[in-house]
C-alpha cells in the first residue's frame, strides 16, 4: 500500500496535483479527515484492488488534526504502509494574484482577516506538514502542465525504473527552475538575439543552431557540462532517487540555453537510457 499526502497553501495547485495523480492510478480524496486515515488500510474480507492513495490535507482540516498527522504517518509506517508527504507552495504575491483571477475565497479570510493575513496564518498552521515533507514544489513560475511533469518525475515512475535525467532550458529573467539539482549559466556565450537575422528563430531552428555550432566557446561549454554530468551520473543512479534535473539558463530561454540543452541531451544519450530535454520558456 502507498499513501501520498498532498498539502500546501491554498492556491498552490493541490487540486491540479490530485487530478494528475488520479490519471496515474491513485485513488484521490480531497480534504480527507486526518482521523480517518488509518481506516483506509484496515483489513477486510474483500481483497483491495487499489494500492495507491493520495489524500489532500490542508488548512480546512482542524488545526489539532494537522498537528497530529506526523505521528499518525509514523504509526502507519510501523504497520508497513509506505507514506510520503508532498507540500505545494508558491510565492505570496503569486497566490494573491491567483485568488484575484479566480475570485475564490480563502478558507481563513473573514471580516477581520484579509487575504495576506490569511496566507501568513495558513503558513503557521501547516508548518508541521511543511517540516516533514518528502518533496516540496514551488509552483510560482510553473506553466500549465509543468506541475504534472514534476509529479511524474517524483512520484509516478516505478521505483525500479532507471534514473530519469531532465535537461531543462530556461531564461533567468523568468526565474530559476525550482526543482533543478544543478544550474549552468550560459549567458557568457555569444547571443544570437543580437543578430537581427536570427532574433525571430529559436535554439531548435537550423539558422541559430548553425550559428552557435560555429562558436568555439559554445562547443567548449557543451563538452564541459556533458563531461561533468557523464562523470557523475552513475553516482546519482546508485542513490535512492528517481530523477535528476539539470537547468541550462540564458537570458530569455529562447536561443543559447535551448541549443545547449539539446546538444547535452544528445551526448548523454550515449551514456544513459533515460534522458529528456525540456524547454521551459520556449513557445512552440
Amino acid at each position: 500500500m502507498q499513501l501520498l499526502v498532498v498539502s500546501g497553501r491554498s492556491g498552490s495547485g493541490k487540486s491540479s496535483a490530485l487530478n494528475s495523480l488520479e490519471d496515474a492510478g491513485f485513488c484521490c480524496m480531497d480534504n480527507f479527515p486526518v482521523s480517518l486515515l488509518p481506516n483506509l488500510f484496515e483489513k477486510s474480507e474483500t481483497p483491495q484492488v487499489i494500492q495507491k492513495y493520495a489524500v489532500s490535507v490542508d488548512v480546512r482540516a482542524p488545526e489539532e488534526e494537522i498537528s497530529l498527522l506526523p505521528e499518525m504517518l509514523r504509526h502507519l509506517s510501523s504497520r508497513g504502509i509506505e507514506s510520503e508527504v508532498l507540500f505545494l507552495d508558491a510565492d505570496t504575491p503569486t497566490l494573491i494574484r491567483r485568488f484575484s483571477e479566480t475570485r475564490r475565497k480563502h478558507p481563513l479570510t473573514n471580516s477581520t482577516t484579509d487575504l495576506q493575513a490569511a496566507l501568513i496564518k495558513e503558513t503557521e498552521i501547516l508548518a508541521p506538514l511543511m517540516n516533514i515533507a518528502d518533496a516540496t514544489i514551488n509552483t510560482s513560475t510553473m506553466a500549465p502542465g509543468m506541475l504534472s511533469d514534476a509529479l511524474e518525475k517524483r512520484f509516478l515512475f516505478d521505483k525500479g525504473d532507471e534514473l530519469l535525467v531532465v535537461i531543462e532550458s530556461f531564461g533567468f529573467k523568468k526565474g530559476v527552475p525550482i526543482d533543478a539539482d544543478f544550474i549552468f549559466d550560459v549567458r557568457c556565450l555569444p547571443n544570437p538575439y543580437w543578430n537581427p537575422e536570427l532574433r525571430e528563430y529559436n535554439g531548435l531552428d537550423a539558422p541559430v543552431g548553425d550559428y552557435l555550432a560555429g562558436q568555439d566557446d559554445v562547443i567548449k561549454m557543451i563538452d564541459s557540462i556533458s563531461s561533468f554530468l557523464g562523470d557523475w551520473i552513475d553516482c546519482f543512479k546508485q542513490g535512492a532517487r528517481s530523477y535528476l534535473t539539470i537547468g541550462i539558463g540564458c537570458t530569455g530561454g529562447k536561443h543559447r540555453s535551448v541549443f545547449v540543452a539539446d546538444q547535452i541531451k544528445l551526448k548523454l544519450d550515449k551514456l544513459h537510457s533515460q534522458v529528456i530535454a525540456r524547454h521551459r520558456d520556449l513557445d512552440l
